[in-house]
């Protein structure tokens, strides 16, 4: 069985600006690179998990979606980052889907294809919805990133980097 770390993609690797689907208004948070890269060393797979109402809302389109996806994936592999998926919801809140998070849909189906043992994982987010997405796919290393704490999460920290000192093996 493989381990992942799960990441929310708005707030964790780039700079949370709403309904974000433009290339020139993507920015990086700043320690992201180095963050994955010590989490690949250990054996990590790197998996993304993203709610884009966005897109269900009319904002952008799957192609705007996915155009933003691609760009973001070869900047990490110039950074030699390999993200395993990039799993997204497009439906908004109303829609009630099963994919959205705080639901664990997105995370149960990558944990099917790519074998990952949830008790040896981590769900990193800066929203309750993905804490608590996390649990209920059984993954109870948690790690919440924002100035604020979370109850729910088992670590709650500033910065993508004060991870590095939470995810040592």
């Amino acid at each position: 069985m493989n381990k992942a770390i799960f990441l929310d993609r708005d707030g964790i690797i780039n700079i949370d600006k709403t309904y974000l689907y433009k290339i020139e208004d993507f920015e990086f948070c700043d320690g992201i690179f180095e963050a994955l890269k010590k989490f690949q060393k250990l054996g990590y797979l790197l998996i993304i998990v993203t709610n884009q109402s966005g897109i269900g809302r009319g904002y952008y389109n799957e192609k705007n979606y996915e155009r933003l996806t691609n760009w973001m994936l070869n900047e990490f592999e110039k950074n030699k980052i390999k993200i395993q998926k990039v799993y997204h919801c497009p439906h908004t809140p109303e829609d009630n889907c099963g994919c959205r998070k705080p639901k664990p849909y997105m995370i149960h189906l990558a944990i099917k294809e790519f074998e990952i043992e949830p008790k040896n994982s981590w769900m990193i987010g800066d929203k309750l919805s993905d804490i608590k997405a996390g649990l209920k796919a059984g993954i109870t290393n948690t790690i919440f990133i924002k100035s604020s704490t979370c109850k729910e999460a088992k670590y709650s920290v500033k910065s993508i980097l004060d991870t590095i000192s939470i995810i040592k093996k």
